[in-house]
């Protein structure tokens, strides 16, 4: 069909090759229709499946969220919000669908090549170049669903389901081949053939039931990545008896039992006791009289609900009572040493006596609560804490402790949380608040500055009062070159809370560096 003068028999065949090729496409449009309409079938008989096995998995988590409320509760109501959430946007399109076929009757609805007209979707969705109301409301019930579900799922969700969230209900502008942005519902449904925008409102309930079906998934899968997780597993010494004589051998086994504070039994049996109430935070709670003198046995029977059956898991163990000891017990919290000045922390106790029964004394020593004390040496280097008491026999046990008093050691200047020499700017030094600091001291104490002298190369000690420079301490800073070491001295602090006042404070260095 080149350019020229052609002959009337070549016309005819031009025309014939057109009018062919015009069939051929018809034809071709007709199959394509075709094809939507087995799509949108095969679809929505998918989500029929679909809506049935989400079904059966709230029902499950249901099942479980009754069965244990703390662990699956939670999880139970967020799958119970996307479910209402995901059943409101699939009716809205079902109701959708029907608008587009409202005019389609009956016995013309699987004559898939009849429905290629797009001037229903087009006059239900567009108003000249603008969005008509509903096909406003339908952008907007997309972006609904996709914040909604996000929001109830929260920041902790699994990235991927967020991920297909946003990859199916994404309402963003579509480009053209030349790069121009060309609004979603204009890309996808103006001047479409009616049954494919059918089918794909039909493919969008079809990426509702797929991504409940994920994210039920993936909340139970989070549950279940949770309790396997061994950080929830603790080694649990298991002796074969619980009291040894000297020169025994000490015999048994590690084992892992998985910890979990909100696995709650249906009920506990505990040695007699039938309907055992001690139970908390996923374990039971011991709390019995120790008895006689001799070996001893734990066991009962912890019953769990699941799906609907009860579950028993019995349990047993040993233990020995033993004679009680007739020596006082004495430890110092910050090893054998006290600190003038001070309140030093000291545990005192007698195995076997009572914390209100055990007499500690000695001077500067007063009982806080129980078996603690705090201790304020007075004078001297030594103390010797003297503790008394008596056995439920009436045996009276008596023991003394010696403890070393020490003075706090030398504290050391400080500016900016550094000691020793510091480099900075001349313009910060001025800046500089002086502090004290006891760097690995056993205690954290806090030390208030009152006083401290600066020196400045080539210019007089100036004695400063407080922790800052003053107008004097400024004025030599401002002489200071590059390199000079200016040196904090004579630093006086005592520690807050207190009138004790540190006997030392070694100085700190600042270098000018510009």
């Amino acid at each position: 069909m080149a350019g020229g003068k052609l002959s009337p028999r070549q016309k005819m065949i031009n025309l014939m090759y057109l009018v062919f090729l015009a069939m051929l496409a018809m034809q071709m449009d007709k199959k394509v229709l075709s094809s939507f309409g087995f799509m949108k079938e095969k679809i929505e008989d998918a989500n029929i499946i679909a809506t049935s096995n989400n079904n059966k998995s709230l029902q499950g988590l249901q099942t479980k969220a009754s069965d244990q409320p703390e662990k699956f509760g939670e999880l139970n109501d967020k799958a119970k919000k996307v479910s209402e959430l995901s059943n409101n946007f699939f009716s809205y399109l079902t109701s959708l669908k029907e608008k587009m076929s409202v005019d389609i009757k009956e016995e013309d609805k699987r004559n898939y090549e009849s429905q290629k007209s797009p001037d229903k979707v087009d006059e239900l969705f567009f108003i000249s170049d603008k969005y008509s109301k509903e096909g406003q409301r339908f952008v907007d019930e997309i972006n609904k669903y996709n914040n909604g579900v996000k929001e109830v799922l929260g920041e902790k969700a699994a990235p991927e389901v967020l991920k297909n969230i946003d990859k199916r209900f994404n309402t963003t502008p579509d480009k053209s081949a030349e790069g121009q942005k060309i609004p979603w519902l204009k890309s996808r449904y103006e001047g479409m053939p009616l049954i494919t925008s059918i089918a794909n409102v039909s493919q969008i309930q079809g990426d509702i039931r797929t991504t409940e079906s994920e994210i039920y998934s993936s909340l139970l899968g989070g549950q279940l990545e949770t309790e396997v997780s061994m950080s929830n597993y603790n080694g649990i010494v298991a002796l074969d008896k619980n009291a040894y004589y000297p020169g025994e051998k000490v015999t048994g086994s590690v084992v892992l039992g998985r910890y979990d504070p909100t696995l709650k039994p249906s009920r506990v049996e505990f040695n007699e006791e039938k309907d055992y109430k001690n139970f908390k935070d996923g374990h039971v709670v011991i709390d019995m009289p120790a008895g006689s003198v001799g070996d001893k046995k734990i066991k009962g029977t912890i019953f769990f609900n699941e799906n609907g059956e009860e579950i028993p898991v019995p349990f047993e163990s040993t233990y020995s009572v033993i004679p009680k000891p007739n020596e006082a017990v004495i430890s110092a919290d910050k090893m054998n040493v006290v600190y003038r000045g001070l309140s030093n922390p000291l545990t005192i106790s007698i195995p076997g006596i009572p914390g209100n029964k055990v007499v500690a004394s000695a001077p500067g020593l007063s009982r806080v609560k129980g078996n603690s004390y705090t201790m304020r040496p007075k004078g001297g280097n030594e103390v010797t804490i003297r503790v008394s008491g008596k056995l439920p026999s009436g045996q009276p046990v008596s023991s003394n402790k010696k403890f070393r008093i020490k003075d706090i050691p030398p504290a050391v200047g400080m500016v900016r949380n550094q000691y020793g020499t510091v480099k900075m700017p001349k313009s910060s030094v001025s800046k500089v608040v002086v502090a004290a600091g006891l760097p690995d001291f056993l205690f954290d104490l806090k030390l208030n500055v009152s006083s401290f002298k600066i020196k400045v190369p080539g210019q007089v000690t100036i004695p400063v009062t407080g922790t800052r420079l003053n107008a004097r301490a400024k004025k030599a800073l401002a002489k200071a070159r590059r390199n000079d070491i200016i040196t904090i001295f004579d630093i006086k602090a005592s520690v807050s809370g207190s009138n004790y006042k540190l006997k030392k404070v070694l100085g700190v260095n600042i270098e000018i560096t510009n």
